[in-house]
């Protein structure tokens, strides 16, 4: 499950389990019900810290997204599912401090989308894809996702991340806008945690204001119920 770790510059929020390179329950860090629960949880325990905020994870994953088994096997709860997914994302979009992501393996889908909500990204560069698969998996966006996606990329980039379903490496994710920085991956966690540092004056409920009103048509978009007939 995952876990947080409280540093003099930052909590760092880590997408899989302590101790392993993958958790043996969800080794892709998919989106499971408890496993959301246990985000929200630790996302609520790292705002209290008052310290930027870092998102990683171990191992060959930083997430895959959905819990394709549960959809499979739970049908029609599917459109509340993605209604808690959505507010997961409102969630860090309106943190009040600096979220970084340290994107230190695969970004699929649900997973992609969660580092899009960062306010500043670093991807690993020499192995893991992000990727949109959705068109590839016969699979449409949410009215959230889709405003997620269309104001965190360029026009450009989104029209092909969605339409395409391309895999960026770390390097192509930097060059198309995706993600702020690609490193080295014995980089990642260190760079992640000097952009913390150059943004620690930052924490404070008015930095959540202001993100408010930047997203705000974004946050609606997330906030709307997703309907039966998206499905």
């Amino acid at each position: 499950m995952p876990y947080l770790n409280v540093t003099d510059d930052a909590a760092e929020l880590f997408l899989g389990a302590e101790g392993v390179e993958l958790d043996e329950s969800n080794p892709e860090n998919r989106f499971a019900l408890a496993w959301l629960d246990q985000v929200t949880a630790l996302l609520d325990e790292a705002f209290a810290a008052r310290k930027p905020l870092i998102v990683s994870a171990t191992g060959k994953f930083f997430s895959n997204g959905l819990d394709t088994d549960y959809i499979a096997a739970n049908a029609g709860d599917l459109p509340g599912y993605l209604d808690t997914i959505h507010q997961l994302y409102v969630k860090v979009l309106t943190a009040p401090a600096p979220v970084i992501a340290a994107v230190n393996g695969h970004a699929f889908g649900g997973g992609a989308m969660l580092a899009l909500c960062a306010d500043y990204r670093v991807m690993r560069s020499d192995r893991g894809f992000f990727s949109l698969p959705e068109a590839a998996l016969n699979m449409p966006f949410t009215r959230g996702m889709a405003s997620l996606i269309r104001t965190r990329m360029s026009d450009t980039t989104a029209t092909e991340a969605m339409l395409t379903s391309r895999r960026y490496g770390g390097d192509d994710a930097r060059a198309a806008g995706i993600v702020d920085e690609s490193v080295p991956a014995d980089a990642i966690l260190g760079r992640a945690r000097e952009v913390a540092r150059e943004r620690a004056a930052l924490v404070g409920d008015n930095l959540s204001t202001i993100k408010r009103g930047l997203r705000l048509p974004l946050l609606e978009d997330l906030n709307t119920a997703t309907p039966v007939t998206l499905l």
